[in-house]
């Protein structure tokens, strides 16, 4: 069993990011810009906007947050994000989630410009995505992705059971896995709340990407003996320790881990790379902006 260590493949990706910065500065005198936008006192939201605008911090990308009342109305968050759009200082926008339950989350991601649209949630860079077109990834799944190459797992012609059907992670993995290109080209099932045998696919993946949001789910006679394992949860499951909480991925480790050849750890796996992602998308639109203006 190996341990697939998102800490160090995020800080590889960090670093040649934080070089091609540096080297876009010289030659055009500008930088990579992140507008983040936080609507509400969530705890882990604003725990999750630091995260985000520390690590534009550490490759030299400007960043601005804009902290706005969960009281807010929809049209003036809207007029925000447009105020962004037009904006030729800020190459990504990021809505962080959720919003409040009188804002509309499907018109807040359709408002953002689908060039500006980090998170990759756009409807489309959405439709891209399924076409196999070059488009901004969402961020998760993009660093399921990249650790596969990292870790040079196989991936053609193999079996990936993705258990989970959000739009932020499960349908987009699957669809990134599926694309004819390398580390993907995959057999995929999606499997959710109506599979009536689960254990019977998730026994036949040979990468099983869990992203359910259910602590401890995967358990050892849910798999097979060699399968790859990407744990995408996060779970919070009280605890006695100062904080009162640990963090759970989906996957039992304990059980699991001795039967994978490689599995994620939680924390420590799949999060550091969806903040690598987001800041590598940030780049990627800047240069595309950069590209069209001089075409």
């Amino acid at each position: 069993m190996q341990l697939i260590d998102g800490k160090k493949v995020s800080q590889d990706i960090l670093n040649l990011i934080q070089s091609e910065v540096t080297e876009l500065k010289n030659k055009t005198g500008r930088v990579p810009g992140l507008a983040a936008i936080l609507v509400g006192d969530n705890p882990a939201s604003q725990v999750y906007v630091n995260s985000k605008i520390k690590a534009c911090g550490k490759v030299a990308i400007n960043s601005e947050v804009v902290k706005l009342p969960g009281t807010v109305s929809e049209d003036e968050l809207l007029r925000v994000i447009e105020s962004f759009n037009q904006n030729d200082n800020f190459d990504g926008i990021l809505v962080q989630l959720p919003l409040p339950k009188h804002i509309s989350e499907s018109r807040v991601i359709e408002a953002v410009s689908p060039l500006k649209d980090v998170d990759g949630f756009h409807p489309v860079n959405v439709g891209k995505l399924v076409l196999g077109l070059d488009t901004l990834f969402p961020c998760t799944p993009a660093g399921i992705q990249e650790l596969l190459k990292a870790y040079k797992i196989e991936t053609v012609g193999q079996h990936v059971v993705v258990i989970g059907r959000s739009n932020i992670v499960g349908k987009p993995i699957a669809n990134i896995m599926l694309q004819k290109k390398s580390f993907a080209n995959s057999v995929v099932t999606v499997c959710h709340s109506a599979a009536k045998d689960l254990m019977s696919i998730t026994r036949s993946a040979d990468i099983l990407i869990a992203a359910i949001g259910v602590a401890d789910f995967v358990t050892a006679d849910m798999v097979k003996d060699g399968v790859v394992v990407i744990d995408v949860g996060i779970n919070r499951v009280a605890d006695s320790s100062p904080k009162g909480y640990k963090i759970k991925g989906d996957v039992n480790f304990d059980e699991v881990a001795p039967k994978s050849s490689y599995i994620t750890p939680v924390p420590g796996g799949v999060g550091p790379m969806t903040i690598a992602m987001l800041i590598s998308n940030t780049l990627k639109s800047f240069k595309t902006k950069m590209r069209l203006n001089y075409e």
